[in-house]
């Protein structure tokens, strides 16, 4: 049987645009940092719970494994079906419904294909707040989110994509379907099941809704941009606006000035603000209620800090467009290192007491092992994730560059994080290009658990094989 009468019962299933095949693949297949490039026989596209409960249940029938794949936004190769080994991809993109907001329940129900922007923007019509932000949210879906359990730039206040979860909906590998679509935040009837999905980057099943927490909206913000000091102490720092605002900061985020350099290399032209010896934080304070002065609540905070020389300039932001202006040099970061050659990006947590330890000693150890090379970092401070990336030098292959890095001294800086705490893995997940770093430092008990869950619920290895953990 060739592979296309072995994919005809899907087309029969699924109906005219439910599955796709040949060239119509390509962007499905390759992942998004273009270091993995896959095959598959076809993209298979529902329109319902009941058809992906089917197309699962014909999948186990016929042979093909399942690569559950969202926005296909990932760092980590999660998403991307492997070469020789018959997998199928699962797109929920026409599964975008917005099922319901609850303003008096604070919650937003939906489709795991919708894309996070078009959920924020339904929370925003009713005067709510989706807490989860990244930079790919006009193109990354939820059901993706949970798979990698995302974090992005407001896990300070909020938390990761785990802790705003209340209820989800998901298709097991046998095509039973979970159903705990609850909206409830005390519900202790056993295993939290739910939470089993969440970072499990499709290994487990197919989750295809999600029932998600919401907020007051921030409309009110005070944004600065801070110059730090030679030296700064930057877990202090943001320990002590934390106590200084009342716990009001939604954002703090490093910004290196070598970061800061790659964005104005990019633009052609300065960027309009400066780091200090030490960086710059890009600071937001956010509010549900006018009654609150954040202004004045920023600047007694910034004065106390000028006044420990802990930062020796900062730049308040007087409008929503100097506020932007902000913000985009933040975002754009990451165009800024791809335009200049590129990066291998180590996306590293410490605990929040030893961000600036991590940056020490790596950055020591850059300098020592990578001569001459390139860092750009930066990240979500508070939360004590920073991305740490080395830059391609210039006419060195980016591939090759990647592979000599993640052989040598990515090892010894996974292994500083690990010293002070921390992980090697901090929001982009698992996936497959980080296997061998789950199995190298992962406690054994841990590990051994994962495969536990992985076996009992996927026996056959139908969803992702090749992701995270569990059998090839």
């Amino acid at each position: 049987m060739t592979l296309s009468d072995a994919v005809a019962p899907f087309r029969s299933l699924l109906g005219e645009g439910g599955v796709l095949t040949g060239s119509d693949t390509g962007r499905y297949t390759r992942d998004q940092r273009d270091l993995m490039q896959g095959e598959t026989a076809a993209v298979l596209r529902p329109r319902s719970v009941a058809e992906v409960q089917a197309l699962v249940r014909l999948a186990k029938a016929e042979g093909f494994g399942l690569v559950p794949q969202g926005g296909n936004t990932g760092y980590v190769g999660g998403a991307t079906p492997q070469t020789g080994r018959r997998q199928l991809v699962v797109s929920l993109e026409r599964m975008t419904r917005i099922r319901s907001v609850d303003p008096l329940d604070f919650s937003l129900a939906c489709d795991a294909g919708a894309i996070l922007a078009d959920a924020q923007a339904a929370a925003a019509a009713h005067d709510l707040l989706l807490p989860l932000s990244l930079g790919a949210e006009g193109s990354c879906r939820l059901g993706g989110n949970l798979g990698t359990n995302a974090g992005g730039l407001q896990v300070l206040r909020y938390g990761m994509t785990r802790d705003l979860v209340l209820g989800l909906e998901a298709v097991l590998p046998d095509g039973s379907l979970l159903s705990d679509m609850k909206r409830l935040r005390k519900n202790n009837i056993g295993y939290d099941l739910k939470q089993l999905f969440v970072g499990a980057e499709g290994t487990l099943g197919i989750v295809t809704g999600v029932v998600l927490k919401l907020w007051p909206a921030q409309s009110f913000r005070a944004t600065a941009w801070l110059q730090l000091a030679a030296g700064a102490p930057i877990s202090e720092i943001a320990a002590f606006l934390r106590r200084e605002t009342s716990d009001l900061v939604s954002t703090f985020e490093l910004i290196s000035a070598s970061s800061l350099a790659l964005v104005a290399e990019m633009r052609g032209a300065a960027t309009g603000f400066a780091t200090g010896a030490g960086g710059a934080v890009l600071l937001e304070l956010s509010s549900s209620s006018r009654h609150i002065p954040l202004d004045d609540v920023l600047m007694a905070a910034l004065e106390a800090l000028m006044e420990r020389a802990w930062i020796t300039d900062a730049v308040l932001a007087s409008s929503e467009a100097q506020r932007r202006a902000m913000w985009t040099v933040r975002e754009t970061i990451p165009e800024g290192e791809k335009q200049a050659g590129g990066s291998v990006k180590l996306d590293i947590a410490v605990p929040v007491s030893q961000f600036g330890a991590f940056l020490a000693r790596g950055g020591a150890l850059v300098a020592e092992r990578m001569p001459g090379v390139r860092l750009s970092f930066y990240g979500h401070v508070g939360d004590g994730n920073v991305h740490y990336n080395l830059m391609v030098p210039a006419g060195e292959d980016r591939l090759a560059f990647t592979r000599r890095v993640e052989a040598g001294i990515a090892h010894d800086l996974y292994a500083v994080a690990i010293d002070l705490g921390g992980s090697f893995s901090a929001e982009y997940g698992i996936g497959r290009f980080k296997r061998d770093l789950l199995r190298r430092y992962a406690d054994p008990t841990r590990l051994a658990l994962i495969e536990t869950v992985k076996t009992a619920i996927d026996p056959d290895g139908l969803m992702n094989a090749g992701a995270m953990a569990g059998r090839d």
